[in-house]
């Protein structure tokens, strides 16, 4: 009633002059599985003929009512709601509606937007756009699900109105004085720390630590600790659900792990947008058909009895059932919402495409060569480093760990070193490391009482070459005190003396390269990306305003990530999950990760700070970009994430510049340092003691490390540990997640066994069929770009603001990533770089930006591309 006598009395007191803006709103409406939902249109419907309808209002931006003290405030204006027909296209698309709006020159310039549904469903609002005589187009940039009035009475925080700010950008002591009262209500709302179990339609963002992966009320054994708030096992915080305590063990939550989504809460804007969810269920069908009949296969054949029967897996398939799951898809997926399921280029839906590893020669990955180019220029590159004494040690306890020194002597590598003794590679920044010894050795006894899985920490010895390959000379597998009847230090090097030195050499390679792929799936991969990010994102919307500058530029970097994360919760990293069931470190994964996330650092994860760490770099000043030298100057990943570094570090910096013009800006602006405090004090707050890993945000430079910082973490570090996985690890001999066998002693019943066949010791110490399908089916879900993929650089900064002189510096941010695509090129094709390529001819492009990449050449397994976000 107060809304009708406040239109009246708007309508009665019009003066002259009032002028009518029209508008257009952009949507798309409640769908089920991308189809159209005609329950939820007809709703409309019905609704609509009862007068509730969906209304906007505008809301001057410097203009103050005198009564309300708040902006004043258009009438409300009703959208003219189309309506779908039964004899319409199925697929759910946007759709473009037409308003109105009364706007007296008097009143200002609107500076934000209030919507009401009072329909029956929600929809998905896009943007609305205007035009006011003699100021031009104003937009709203919404991307938001507008749920109804009626919901809000079973939320506390929701409110029957949503607001949406133009695409504007203020600090907060320079926002217009219309927009000061919505702008703090709006960060209220979205920190409402209500204790109640979170349902779909809330936009409460909130911490909690991970004490949902384990389900103890199912099954005792899928019991895990709790992750995070505590020294011994910290972790970054995930968002809080809500959800019930558990029955069995009170510490942990509830779960029900029915579907893909249920009971796991995240803020409705961080769900999918439409768009996004037809390619995500087409390629999750897909993944799923992988892992279902392999399954049942596997009773029949447990194990490859050949190479070349791995390499079937890719020629042949799985032909049979192919018919019936094509109509299950059709079932699940009809119509055009199923994309390059059931296409010419896919009839075989269970047949694995071609890995790139083996796409050129299909025996390079066996070459000495091959094995150390993937530690530059593979899909976990972030982890070799350069020794710096010989022997390697440890940090661990060595009365519980045993001795701290490595076995490896000079006498084990003096050989394959070129001539040169070992203290001379060691001066000449030669010799490097790849070390697992310290993340795996707490958990190696553990890990091979499980039923299927024998492991050992690794340390692997390279020499960097003179014609610039990196050979491996040495690797080192150990296990604790208490295992030495199997030998506690065992050192094999590339000897190629015999069949059999050959052989146990490739056994212990494929050590190494287990405990690399556990290893970058847990650390490089999940707990770095994945993981670290989301409480970034969670105080973003607690603490920065939708008209913060920060605001508008980290969102795009935050795309689909917090989906994705409550997706690898459901089914992936769970107790029980594909994680445990497909890595060698099966139920202690995730402590793994934890375990690591003990020595993260913020202010080590942007590229230059990383490349120090790890010796792979030196200071010179000489250079104008960085700063930096490299130390394997082939080193793929390194030479071309500089380069985007510093073409990111630009952009930044002159994008900060536009806003903050000194420190003290910066030290007085609240939302900013309320934002980081909690970063710092509840997001990361088992890391808040570590006072020398964090930026003190007290300087404009701190703000442009640490945005820089977070931006490569979430686009260029992630594509450069995701997207080539099921290039490198698609084959699963190169790069296999579990083994399954110690290497046999020499004189025992199993040495016996390897004799009698060798290649099939091999593949029975590495990964089953089961396990390997399921894991090749994982990986290419996860390897694949989507069609709407956004990558770094490309579109237009005047999508999320109208700040012209933003979009004139992202224009030079998207040219100067063109060139690096360019410069990518060249080195790709530079026969002096062996590491671009290598015997296998896989060229390097997990770090090419991806700025001329369109929706038709960037969709499925194509290897390159920086998306903006962690988006997969």
């Amino acid at each position: 009633m107060s809304g009708l006598l406040q239109n009246f009395d708007m309508f009665r007191n019009r003066k002259k002059g009032v002028t009518t803006i029209k508008g257009k709103v952009v949507l798309r409406k409640a769908s089920l599985l991308d189809a159209k939902d005609f329950s939820a249109s007809f709703g409309d419907r019905l609704f609509e003929l009862m007068q509730q309808k969906v209304y906007f209002q505008l809301v001057s931006s410097d203009q103050i009512d005198k009564e309300t003290r708040h902006g004043k405030r258009s009438h409300r204006a009703d959208l003219e709601w189309k309506y779908l027909l039964p004899s319409l296209e199925y697929v759910s698309k946007d759709s473009t509606h037409e308003i109105s709006f009364e706007w007296a020159p008097e009143m200002g310039t609107p500076g934000a937007v209030l919507v009401t549904n009072n329909h029956s469903r929600e929809f998905f609002l896009k943007e609305l756009s205007i035009q006011i005589p003699g100021k031009g187009d104003i937009r709203f940039l919404c991307n938001s699900w507008i749920y109804p009035k009626w919901m809000t009475t079973f939320c506390s925080n929701l409110t029957a109105e949503r607001v949406f700010f133009a695409n504007n950008s203020y600090l907060p002591d320079e926002t217009p004085i219309g927009l000061v009262d919505l702008r703090n209500a709006e960060l209220v709302t979205m920190k409402a720390n209500d204790t109640g179990e979170r349902k779909t339609w809330d936009r409460i963002y909130d911490y909690d630590v991970y004490n949902d992966l384990g389900d103890p009320d199912n099954k005792k054994e899928l019991e895990r600790k709790v992750l995070g708030g505590s020294q011994e096992l910290p972790y970054p915080r995930r968002c809080r659900t809500g959800r019930p305590r558990s029955k069995t063990s009170p510490a942990f939550e509830s779960i029900k792990r029915l579907c893909l989504t249920q009971s796991f809460y995240i803020p409705s804007d961080e769900q999918f947008p439409p768009e996004c969810l037809s390619d995500f269920r087409a390629h999750f069908l897909k993944a799923f058909c992988k892992v279902v009949i392999p399954a049942i296969l596997s009773s029949v054949k447990p194990e490859f009895g050949s190479l070349k029967e791995v390499r079937g897996l890719y020629s042949k398939g799985i032909s049979f059932l192919t018919n019936m799951t094509a109509s299950l898809a059709k079932e699940i997926l009809p119509g055009k919402t199923i994309k390059g399921i059931l296409n010419t280029d896919d009839q075989a839906i269970l047949r694995f495409p071609l890995p790139s590893i083996i796409s050129k020669d299909g025996d390079a990955w066996m070459t000495e060569e091959e094995f150390g180019r993937q530690t530059l220029s593979g899909v976990n590159p972030m982890v070799i480093r350069c020794l710096q004494s010989f022997p390697p040690s440890s940090s661990l306890n060595a009365q519980i760990y045993g001795s701290q020194q490595s076995a490896i002597t000079a006498e084990h590598i003096l050989k394959n070193l070129d001539g040169i003794s070992v203290e001379e590679a060691i001066k000449s920044k030669r010799l490097f490391i790849l070390d697992y010894y310290d993340a795996y050795m707490p958990y190696v006894e553990l890990v091979n009482q499980l039923p299927s899985a024998k492991a050992y920490a690794t340390r692997s010895i390279f020499f960097l070459a003179e014609t610039g390959d990196l050979k491996p000379v040495a690797i080192e597998l150990c296990l604790p005190p208490t295992s030495v009847g199997l030998g506690s230090r065992c050192v094999y090097t590339p000897d190629n003396s015999g069949e059999d030195e050959g052989w146990l050499w490739r056994l212990a390679k494929a050590h190494v390269r287990s405990n690399d792929s556990g290893y970058h799936q847990l650390v490089s991969h999940w707990l770095r990306t994945h993981a670290v990010v989301e409480p970034f994102i969670i105080a973003t919307h607690r603490n920065l305003s939708k008209l913060h500058p920060l605001h508008k530029l980290l969102l795009p970097h935050f795309r689909n990530t917090m989906e994705i994360n409550r997706s690898a919760r459901q089914s992936l990293i769970n107790a029980g999950g594909i994680i445990e069931q497909c890595f060698t470190s099966g139920r202690y994964s995730m402590e793994i990760s934890s375990k690591a996330y003990m020595n993260w650092r913020f202010n080590e994860q942007g590229l230059p700070a990383d490349l120090l760490k790890r010796g792979m770099a030196v200071r010179d000043p000489t250079d104008k970009k960085n700063g930096l030298s490299l130390v394997i100057k082939d080193y793929p990943y390194a030479v071309d994430g500089l380069e985007i570094w510093a073409a990111l570090k630009s952009w930044v910096s002159e994008y900060i510049s536009l806003y903050y013009k000194d420190d003290h800006a910066v030290q007085s602006d609240k939302e900013v340092q309320a934002w980081w405090k909690e970063i710092v004090e509840v997001g990361h707050g088992d890391k808040k003691h570590d006072e020398t890993g964090w930026y003190k945000m007290k300087s404009v430079e701190d703000v442009i490390e640490s945005i820089t910082t977070l931006i490569w973490i979430a686009s260029a570090h992630h594509a450069a540990v995701n997207f080539g996985q099921y290039g490198y690890a698609g084959f699963m001999p190169n790069h296999p997640s579990t083994t399954r066998k110690h290497i046999p002693e020499k004189g025992s019943p199993q040495y016996s066994e390897f004799l009698r066949d060798r290649e099939a010791y091999f593949l029975k110490t590495v990964s089953n069929p089961r396990t390997a399908a399921t894991t090749m089916a994982v990986l290419e879900l996860l390897s694949k770009h989507s069609s709407d993929e956004v990558y770094l650089g490309q579109g237009s900064a005047s999508v999320w603001t109208d700040d012209s002189r933003v979009e004139t510096a992202f224009k030079r941010f998207r040219s100067s990533l063109s060139d690096i695509e360019k410069n990518i090129e060249m080195r790709n094709h530079d026969p002096s770089l062996p590491n671009r390529r290598g015997r296998a001819e896989v060229p390097y492009t997990l770090l090419y930006p991806g700025t001329s990449i369109t929706p038709d050449t960037g969709v499925g397994l194509t290897f390159r591309g920086i998306p903006n976000s962690v988006s997969i």
